[in-house]
C-alpha cells in the first residue's frame, strides 16, 4: 500500500499510472515515426535534438502553447466536454488492468467486464466532438468513428468472453494464473486473431482508419480542436494503444505467467509484461505502416460478415468443451481450422478484386492495341 487509507493508495497509483501513461506516449511518438520512417525507407525525426530525440517534447511544447481555438456556432458545452469523455474513461480502464501479480491499482473480481464495459464510453466522446463542433466533416466523422467502434466493439467482446468462458472467471488474475503452463494464444488461435483485428479497429488504425481519413473527412472528429484539448484526443489515442497492447498480453500472451513467471520473481514478471507489450505495440506499428485504408463499405462487411460470425463460432465451440469437459487439446482441434477457414475467405475476398482488376486492365490494353 503506497498511502496511509485504501483511497489514497488508489489516487496515488492512479496518479503514478497517469503519469507513467504521459511519458511513455512521448517515447511511443517517436518510436513509432521512427520504426514506420524505416519500414518506408525514411530516416523519421532527425532535426529536434540527437536523432530527433526531443521531437515529442517539441510536439507537446507546441500543444501545450497553441491557442484553444472554439468555432463561433459550436455547442460550448459539448465541444469542450468531448475531450475528457474520450480520455477520462480509458484512464479509468488502467484501474482494474493488473501488470503482474501485484502491481495494479485496484484488483476488481470482474476486471475484464469493468475493462470492456468503460473502454466502450470514449464512443460518445467522439460522437460529441463531431455533433458540438457544427461542421460537417467533424459530424461524418464522429458518425463513421461511433458506427466503426460499435460494429468492431462486438466481435471484441466475444473473442475476451471466450477466453473467460474457458478460464471460469472474469478476474484477470485468475485469467493469468489458469496460463502458467500454456498461454490461451495456443489453444484459441481463431479468438486471438479475432481480437487482434477488433483492436486495430478500436485504435482506428490502418487498414481501419476510416473515421479520421484526411483524404475524406480531413482529420475526422477533431478537425476543429486545437491546442491541449486536440492533444487529450492524441493522449487518449496512445493511453488506448498502451491498454489494449498490456490486456492482449494478459489475456492470451500468458501475462507475467508464462514462462516462469512466478518461479523467477517480480523483476522477470515485469521483464515478460514489458516484452509482450512490446510486441503487440510493434505488431500495430507494423501494421500501419504496411496496410492500405479500407472503404467504409469493406470495412462494415468484414465485421458483420467474417469477423462476428466467427467470434459467435469460437464462444460455441468453448462453450461445448467447458460443458463436457473436454480436453485442453480440444480446444486447439477445434479453433485451428476454423482460424484456418477464416484466413481462407479473407485471402479470396483480396485475390478476387486483384484478379478482376488484372482481367479490365488486360482487356483494356487489347482494345488500345492496334
Amino acid at each position: 500500500m503506497i498511502g496511509d487509507s485504501p483511497w489514497l493508495d488508489a489516487f496515488l497509483r492512479l496518479a503514478v499510472v497517469v503519469a507513467l501513461i504521459t511519458v511513455t506516449t512521448l517515447v511511443l511518438i517517436y518510436l513509432e515515426r521512427k520504426l514506420i520512417g524505416r519500414m518506408q525507407m525514411r530516416l523519421g525525426p532527425m532535426h529536434t535534438g540527437p536523432y530527433g530525440l526531443l521531437q515529442s517534447i517539441a510536439d507537446a511544447i507546441k500543444l501545450m502553447s497553441k491557442e484553444d481555438v472554439r468555432p463561433a456556432m459550436a455547442d460550448r458545452w459539448t465541444f469542450e466536454l468531448a475531450p475528457f469523455v474520450v480520455f477520462v474513461p480509458v484512464v479509468l480502464a488502467f484501474v482494474a488492468l493488473p501488470f503482474t501479480a501485484s502491481l495494479f491499482v485496484r484488483h476488481m473480481d470482474l476486471g475484464l467486464f469493468y475493462i470492456v464495459a468503460v473502454g466502450s464510453l470514449p464512443i460518445v466522446g467522439l460522437l460529441m466532438a463531431g455533433w458540438g463542433s457544427d461542421n460537417k466533416y467533424a459530424l461524418l466523422g464522429g458518425v463513421r468513428s461511433a458506427a466503426q467502434l460499435i460494429s468492431y466493439e462486438l466481435p471484441l467482446v466475444l473473442g475476451v468472453l471466450a477466453v473467460a468462458l474457458v478460464a471460469g472467471s472474469l478476474d484477470l488474475l485468475e485469467i493469468v494464473d489458469q496460463q502458467g503452463r500454456v498461454p490461451f494464444i495456443v489453444w484459441q488461435p481463431l479468438g486471438f486473431m479475432i481480437v487482434m483485428v477488433a483492436m486495430v479497429a478500436e485504435l482506428y488504425r490502418n487498414p481501419f482508419d476510416i473515421p479520421v481519413a484526411e483524404s475524406e473527412v480531413v482529420g475526422g472528429p477533431f478537425v476543429e480542436y486545437s491546442g491541449i484539448r486536440w492533444g487529450m484526443f492524441f493522449l487518449a489515442e496512445y493511453a488506448n494503444l498502451i491498454l489494449l497492447s498490456v490486456l492482449g498480453a494478459v489475456v492470451f500472451l500468458g501475462g507475467w505467467e508464462w514462462p516462469l513467471g512466478s518461479s523467477l520473481g517480480w523483476g522477470w514478471q515485469v521483464s515478460l509484461m514489458f516484452l509482450k507489450t512490446s510486441f503487440l505495440i510493434f505488431v500495430f506499428f507494423w501494421l500501419r505502416a504496411s496496410l492500405p485504408r479500407l472503404r467504409i463499405d469493406q470495412l462494415m462487411n468484414f465485421c458483420w460478415k467474417v469477423l462476428l460470425p466467427f467470434a459467435f463460432l469460437q464462444v460455441v465451440l468453448n462453450g461445448l468443451v467447458v460443458a463436457y469437459d473436454w480436453p485442453d487439446w480440444t480446444l486447439l482441434a477445434l479453433s485451428a481450422p476454423v482460424a484456418g477457414l477464416m484466413l481462407n475467405l479473407v485471402y479470396r475476398s483480396v485475390r478476387r478484386p486483384l484478379a478482376r482488376q488484372r482481367i479490365l486492365a488486360r482487356r483494356m490494353a487489347y482494345d488500345r492495341a492496334p
